[in-house]
């Protein structure tokens, strides 16, 4: 079955594709310099209030450090959200998880920020007093638990948003027509939600398969659809007549595949009808030079 023609125009999540790199990374810079400048006239405000002896630039200090120690962080806690996601049927399982990636990270950013600042007081003369380790530590725990909490929100709602915009696809645990019956093991079709509209997407038109963290992305004509499983989830589902295991987080589509190139290595590139070049590793290489010969 082929997919409707307007799903074939350039969507919203593909013209926003070769700018999502940049807008990420432009994402963190600014919140992080807009949280600098605000935290710091606000602790400035704070001194001045409470008639404390501190150097107006003492308090900028106190947030750039803070800021660049989480400039460091992050991306480190976009890698384990996308391993350990707080999905409704995983977040119980993975909750203890995030709590104990929580303390590293504030073991590490207040290591961090506090060496900073004593690296910064010392260019000027001056010593900075962290306080008492255990007390002054969880005073900063429990502010950088908020802080992780509402970094991991933001993260999984950006990526709820974007699978949103890709559209996300669904097995089709029973036929649509007829008495009820098993679940069907080899789907011929798979759902795919996008923006409140929903069409199927044939088996036979996926054209490969990549596995990107807890989903697995689907091409089919130039547009790619996540399905939330493993590689090796989805390859039990397909037709093995049909789809081939040529890397540990690729399969491509027997029947598209044009040419094999080695390289030095030992592993190999794959080039489909379309012109896509795959990577296929040494483990695999073989018997997927016997599966082209068999079907030749």
């Amino acid at each position: 079955m082929s997919l409707p023609e307007h799903c074939r125009s350039i969507t919203a999540y593909e013209r926003f594709a070769p700018w999502r790199r940049r807008f990420e990374i432009g994402f963190w810079v600014v919140l992080l310099i807009v949280e600098t400048l605000a935290n710091g006239l606000t602790a400035l405000m704070d001194v001045r209030r409470a008639h404390l002896r501190a150097e107006s630039w003492e308090p900028f200090v106190w947030e750039i450090s803070s800021s660049l120690l989480w400039a460091v962080v992050i991306p480190g806690i976009v890698v384990f959200s996308r391993r350990y996601p707080l999905y409704w049927d995983t977040w119980r399982r993975n909750l203890p998880w995030h709590l104990l990636a929580s303390l590293v990270v504030s073991l590490v950013h207040v290591a961090g920020m506090v060496g900073l600042r004593m690296a910064a007081y010392r260019s000027v003369g001056l010593h900075y007093d962290f306080g008492s380790w255990p007390r002054e530590f969880g005073y900063e725990y429990l502010k950088d638990l908020r802080s992780y909490a509402g970094l991991v929100f933001t993260i999984e709602a950006y990526r709820l948003l974007l699978r949103r915009l890709q559209g996300e696809v669904h097995l089709l645990d029973l036929p649509d027509e007829g008495p009820p019956a098993e679940p069907v093991e080899r789907p011929e079709r798979f759902l795919v939600r996008k923006l409140g509209r929903e069409f199927l997407v044939a088996a036979a038109d996926i054209d490969w398969l990549q596995a990107s963290g807890n989903y697995v992305n689907l091409r089919v004509r130039g547009h790619d659809y996540p399905l939330r499983s493993t590689i090796a989830g989805v390859e039990s589902k397909l037709d093995p007549e049909r789809f081939v295991r040529i890397h540990r987080s690729y399969i491509a589509n027997l029947t598209l595949i044009r040419s094999i190139k080695p390289l030095d290595t030992g592993d190999a590139q794959v080039q489909l009808a379309d012109g896509s070049v795959l990577p296929c590793s040494r483990r695999y290489r073989a018997a997927l030079r016997e599966r082209i010969a068999g079907e030749a």
